[in-house]
């Protein structure tokens, strides 16, 4: 059994609301648009971390990080990316993979909307975190957390810290 946290869009925000949680997990996922490395590193030092960059990370983060990243957590094979979309309204640069190789848990970030859907054509579950960081047009900032325990996905759980202003 492994407890996940699950942000993306930090945007080189970290704060002691986000680090309270990670004290939680197991290990720690970031789906991208990390921004200032400094996010990274503080979540390496306190537990594992899986991450992708994103649109706005530089290239010292993209050679730390994939584009893509396919792995194993307990029983479930997961596919994290930045950009990916949504279940009927994938990216251009992931539905051919989606399609022929379909993860169970599918996740990407970018939109800063936090939503969890299962995609019955694909027979796999869709999250997107929303943003956990300060910048953009979100007004809510969002992560997830949930348990993987062997091939099942459960006790999922949305955080949201106060309304920006």
């Amino acid at each position: 059994m492994k407890k996940i946290l699950l942000l993306s869009d930090t945007h080189s925000y970290l704060d002691d609301k986000i680090l309270k949680h990670v004290d939680w997990a197991d290990e720690v996922w970031h789906a991208g648009d990390i921004g200032d490395l400094m996010v990274t590193d503080t979540l390496k030092k306190l537990k594992p971390l899986r991450a992708v960059y994103g649109n706005i990370d530089n290239n010292e983060a993209r050679m730390e990080f994939p584009l893509n990243n396919r792995f194993w957590c307990e029983e479930v094979e997961v596919l994290m990316t930045h950009i990916g979309g949504y279940p009927g309204k994938y990216n251009p640069a992931i539905r051919q993979e989606l399609q022929m190789n379909p993860p169970k848990l599918f996740i990407c970030g970018h939109s800063h909307i936090l939503k969890v859907q299962f995609d019955k054509q694909l027979n796999l579950l869709h999250m997107n975190p929303g943003a956990a960081g300060i910048h953009g047009f979100h007004q809510v900032r969002t992560m997830l957390r949930f348990v993987i325990d062997g091939t099942t996905i459960k006790d999922l759980e949305i955080i949201e810290f106060e309304k920006r202003v």
